[in-house]
């Protein structure tokens, strides 16, 4: 009796229970409604999507005979869209805000990659570049998962279904959200082998049924939805003796009626939260913006009205073309054998009687206006023109373009729509890393080794820990200590370029070494020219330019200490053969101007030179000289 006591005694001083989770079940149903629009349009696009959209039409015709075609253009516009994203696969460099952070970001912009790809975010990703163009939105989950690694846990970054997401209605940031709701449906066996508590309840109803029209019959007999909370709290802490308030992240999984696991019910995680960053791990990714939702609106949204109208018109054109095949009035009093007649193979139709034009008549159908055509290419022409994919963006061209240089001059002048859409992906992909860095900091607390890939080809591997992410204690002007958090900035750039982009970075290359920037002798000209332009990956080219010169002016001072210790040698023991060893190493003395060795020469100073013409002085000379600015 006393052990019951005990039991009832604890359930009920969990703060995450029955009665939480059935309030949060409201509110998650709250929720759903007023989503119920959003909902509604992403069913919709999916639909339009597989080319299943005729009986989506205001006004279909209910003639069953009446053919219903169906054209790709808006296939086409999304599918180069995802082509666009896929071309531009985002790569992330990690840049420090101090520079005793550089070294920890150096090495996290060779990890972060090598996490991306063991997590197949070139999938992740491939999947959100379907939904951002097709219903408005992507998300992506960025999350821990103790799992992996054989229990060790690692980063798992995954793509988010939005009709399984739900959020309080009026904010256009998901963070502010009170709460976050995912649902996912689960076997019942295999949640009870994961939460044998739950074994032998009532089994939970079934929320919703999934909303998509999917082709094969979703039986949810056997199903259960397990339900994610998210929702955020604030509290007092003491961070270095100094009482603040904070926001954390809590967690709850549950199903309707039983929690499986809440971190306010677990001592450890109760007064710290999910994750230490207090965010949502989800990132919206966002095509054009809506006004009171995270969630925005595609271009297959733009374009349902012109592709309805294009495959409206083909009904027309297509039904009057079925129409226009020989088609014959016969009275009752002809005595035409019909099968005969119907079938064009026959040479001969047996009749009775007399045939002329009172019995037997061919249907003549109007043609076809002009006009119809004409409407047709038009609203061909305005889905392209709506959705930025027009001929030469796909490689055509018109009104006689066809030249190499000049298509692909327009193609790139054409691309500035779909630069944008993706510099807003990657402001997403920036966030989605800074989670991910975030993540390392917290769980990364042994070892972990990762080999990194030099450009040469070669290995390198490098162990990972989250020390150097850790707060660490700086000395304060007044002598107190202070905890500094390592803090970085994201800069992205393409990983994998459209073969343009290749074709341009190659060409430029090819420019800057034909003017001579990479001539080490005219280094500071070169830096003052590159420094006006505007590329990809300047920083770099600045950087080799600069080494270049320095090296350069390094070799000319090492062989000038060697020509004035050989002319030391010389003079001291008679032999000139070591001075003119080194002088020959010097290299000769390209003035580009013939001078009269009569003439007195100076030097870019007005100092004379001499004008010594054995081995020896010459060698001199060609040292002294080495550095002169030649005309």
């Amino acid at each position: 009796m006393d052990e019951e006591n005990i039991t009832t005694t604890e359930q009920a001083e969990q703060p995450i229970d029955t009665k939480e989770i059935d309030e949060a079940l409201q509110t998650l149903l709250q929720y759903k409604r007023d989503k119920q629009a959003l909902t509604d349009r992403i069913v919709n696009a999916e639909e339009w999507w597989k080319n299943n959209h005729w009986d989506r039409f205001s006004s279909a015709s209910s003639n069953s005979n009446d053919t219903q075609p169906v054209s790709a253009w808006l296939f086409n516009s999304i599918i180069n869209k995802h082509a666009d994203f896929m071309d531009n696969f985002p790569c992330p460099a990690i840049l420090e805000r101090e520079e005793s952070d550089r070294e920890i970001a150096k090495m996290l912009s060779s990890v972060v990659p090598v996490i991306l790809e063991q997590n197949g975010f070139e999938r992740t990703y491939s999947e959100c570049s379907w939904d951002k163009p097709k219903i408005g939105t992507a998300i992506y989950g960025v999350f821990w998962n103790p799992e992996k690694e054989n229990g060790l846990g690692d980063i798992d970054i995954k793509h988010m279904d939005v009709i399984n997401m739900f959020w309080e209605a009026g904010v256009e940031d998901i963070q502010k959200s009170r709460n976050v709701f995912t649902v996912e449906m689960m076997d019942r066996d295999l949640l009870e082998e994961e939460y044998p508590e739950i074994k032998g309840k009532n089994q939970a109803e079934i929320i919703y049924k999934p909303e998509y029209l999917y082709e094969s019959n979703l039986d949810t007999t056997n199903k259960v939805q397990v339900i994610d909370w998210y929702y955020k709290k604030r509290i007092r802490a003491d961070v270095n003796g100094i009482i603040t308030t904070k926001t954390i992240l809590h967690y709850c999984k549950f199903i309707p009626g039983a929690v499986l696991y809440a971190t306010e019910n677990d001592p450890e995680m109760q007064y710290t939260g999910w994750y230490d960053h207090g965010m949502y791990p989800f990132v919206c990714d966002t095509m054009f913006p809506e006004k009171g939702s995270p969630a925005g609106f595609g271009y297959l949204d733009i374009m349902v009205n012109p592709q309805e109208y294009i495959d409206k018109l083909d009904q027309v054109i297509l039904k009057n073309a079925m129409l226009n095949r020989p088609r014959y009035f016969v009275s009752n009093s002809a005595g035409i054998n019909e099968q005969e007649f119907a079938d064009m193979s026959n040479d001969f139709v047996h009749c009775s009687g007399s045939v002329d034009e009172s019995q037997i008549q061919q249907i003549k159908v109007p043609q076809m206006s002009d006009g119809v055509f004409k409407i047709r290419e038009e609203k061909i022409e305005e889905l392209k023109e709506t959705s930025g994919n027009r001929d030469f963006s796909q490689g055509g061209t018109t009104s006689g373009v066809t030249a190499a240089s000049a298509i692909a001059a327009l193609q790139e002048a054409g691309s500035k729509l779909s630069r944008d859409m993706i510099k807003g992906t990657y402001t997403a992909y920036s966030s989605t890393v800074t989670m991910v860095i975030e993540l390392i900091r917290q769980f990364y607390t042994l070892p972990r080794c990762y080999r990194i890939t030099q450009p040469n080809g070669e290995a390198q591997y490098i162990e990972l820990t989250n020390e150097s992410l850790q707060p660490q204690q700086d000395n304060m002007m007044d002598g107190e200590l202070s905890a500094r958090r390592p803090v970085f900035d994201i800069k992205v750039a393409a990983q994998k370029a459209s073969p343009y982009s290749r074709i341009a970075n190659n060409e430029l290359a090819k420019e800057l070494f034909g003017m001579g920037v990479f001539n080490p002798q005219i280094a500071d000209q070169a830096m003052a020219v590159v420094t006006m332009m505007d590329f990809d990956r300047r920083d770099e080219v600045l950087k080799k330019i600069q080494e270049n010169g320095l090296m350069y002016q390094q070799l000319q001072q090492m062989q000038a200490a060697m020509v004035q210790m050989a002319d030391i040698i010389a003079q001291t023991t008679g032999n000139t053969q070591l001075l003119d060893a080194v002088g020959q190493m010097a290299g000769p003395a390209q003035t580009g101007i013939n001078v009269n060795p009569q003439q007195v020469r100076t030097n870019s100073l007005g100092a004379p030179v001499s004008t010594d013409n054995s081995q020896a002085g010459q060698a001199r000379e060609r040292v002294a000289t080495a550095t002169e600015v030649r005309a």
